[in-house]
């Protein structure tokens, strides 16, 4: 039996059946006026009646939602550093190794913001307005994170209430990772989240109002597993019940983490299992897909998400250098990734993220939403970490014009026959016409790319007059 099909089968409680959704959005004074600024020169329409038509919902209550992107949690600081060796594999081992590191503070320009720091980076230079909510701490590493996402265009609204305020513990403090590359150009992480069984803020006992309202007013809300290496269960189930009783759509991305919390805790399955049942949009790569429902042929393995629930619209797929799909109940649509040089690889599917927000959020078709966020991705991976060095529009651009795609039409063509898949199966090709060939139908990413250019032009010019 697969993983989703064994946690469909969990009891579900509602840790908290009485909570209130109704109270007006409260922002830190200092930060609210930037969470209601217009996207100065940036026109984009077709957030419809049915928001995607995914929801019952009116025109004006989701226009008049203040954030387009809320994420929860995994807020951290990146300390990247090249070292002759990754870390040991075993634990004991490997605390000793980052206690090591952390015995004298790293200079400053080893920094980085990290965690979805990176995705609401991607998607605010994408023109949309986003909020971050989770835990950052009153040090150093705090301060430069908060600095590093205003100077973003990005809010934040923090867990801590009054009575945490003067608490001086290791556990109010901000989360680091240790980022560490090897000659090879090999990556390996570590946090103190790492060596606990415990919730790295396992002091944030409930959802804070603050954090309520803003989901509320946010028409997206993101969660990745890395925010169970941080907040309770019930604390994630809990936003994700309130995004859904006000009309916020859910992103859920499990990460590598999905496996393990299947294997974890009742509260952390019963979490896992909502995630993936409740949210309108998963996100995985062809590893992670795999291995949740037992299904090889990543195509199959998306439809299977689908049919395990009532709310999900669409499961998005990551296949590395070949690409991705975005699988609907009606539809799948695959695209292939662009050819560009390798520098690094970290960020890039937060960025990929981000782009497929954007598309969500404006109708985007689902070619147009997949190129897009290949280029996203793409374009962070031509530069040296994430944070600040995620995508630039600029680089974004020029890739769309150049429109140099990795093609395997051979690749694409077995995966989805293979698939069997009894719906509209699309494929984003090099060619220079719309056509059909093999049971599904070519879209010519040139026409993909016109239709994408002048939603973003005309910003990137205004962006650059005003620097």
């Amino acid at each position: 039996m697969s993983l989703v099909k064994t946690l469909i089968n969990l009891p579900f409680t509602n840790p908290n059946p009485s909570s209130s959704h109704g109270t007006p959005l409260q922002l830190p004074p200092p930060r609210r006026a930037a969470l209601l600024r217009p996207i100065a020169g940036l026109r984009l329409s077709g957030v419809g009646a049915t928001l995607n038509g995914n929801y019952e919902v009116s025109k004006k209550s989701v226009l008049h939602k203040g954030a387009d992107l809320a994420t929860l949690g995994n807020l951290c600081v990146d300390i990247v550093l090249n070292v002759p060796c990754l870390p040991p594999a075993n634990r004991d081992e490997r605390k000793e190794y980052m206690e090591n590191l952390a015995s004298s503070p790293p200079d400053k320009k080893f920094w980085e913001a990290g965690g979805n720091c990176n995705l609401v980076i991607a998607a605010s230079r994408l023109g949309l307005k986003c909020v971050t909510l989770g835990h950052v701490g009153h040090e150093i590493y705090g301060n430069f994170l908060l600095e590093v996402l205003h100077e973003e265009h990005i809010d934040t609204v923090g867990m801590m209430d009054g009575n945490d305020l003067a608490a001086c513990s290791d556990a109010y403090e901000t989360l680091l990772c240790w980022v560490l590359v090897d000659p090879f150009q090999r990556h390996g992480f570590c946090s103190r989240a790492d060596f606990s069984q415990e919730p790295a803020f396992n002091w944030i006992k409930k959802l804070p109002e603050k954090i309520r309202n803003t989901i509320q007013e946010s028409k997206i809300l993101f969660c990745n597993g890395y925010a169970f290496d941080e907040l309770h269960p019930h604390i994630i189930i809990s936003s994700i019940e309130c995004a859904i009783s006000s009309g916020t759509a859910v992103f859920f991305d499990p990460g590598p983490r999905g496996k393990t919390l299947f294997h974890g805790t009742p509260d952390e399955r019963r979490a896992l299992d909502l995630s993936l049942r409740q949210s309108d949009v998963l996100l995985l790569t062809s590893d992670e897909v795999e291995s949740l429902t037992g299904i090889q042929n990543p195509i199959k393995a998306g439809q299977e998400l689908l049919k395990s629930s009532s709310r999900t619209k669409w499961v998005v797929i990551k296949m590395g250098s070949k690409g991705s799909l975005l699988i609907t109940k009606s539809m799948v649509t695959s695209a292939p990734a662009f050819k560009v040089e390798l520098v690094d690889t970290v960020g890039c599917g937060d960025s990929f993220t981000a782009a497929i927000a954007f598309g969500f959020l404006h109708n985007l078709p689902a070619a147009q939403t997949l190129m897009l966020a290949n280029a996203v991705g793409a374009a962070t991976a031509t530069g040296c970490g994430a944070g600040r060095n995620v995508a630039h529009l600029e680089v974004v651009l020029d890739l769309l014009k150049q429109s140099k795609i990795n093609e395997d039409y051979a690749f694409w063509a077995q995966l989805l026959k293979e698939s069997e898949a009894p719906c509209t199966i699309s494929l984003v090709s090099g060619l220079g016409v719309y056509g059909c060939a093999d049971g599904f139908s070519c879209i010519p990413v040139r026409s993909v790319v016109e239709e994408l250019l002048p939603m973003f032009e005309a910003a990137y010019e205004k962006s650059t007059i005003r620097s």
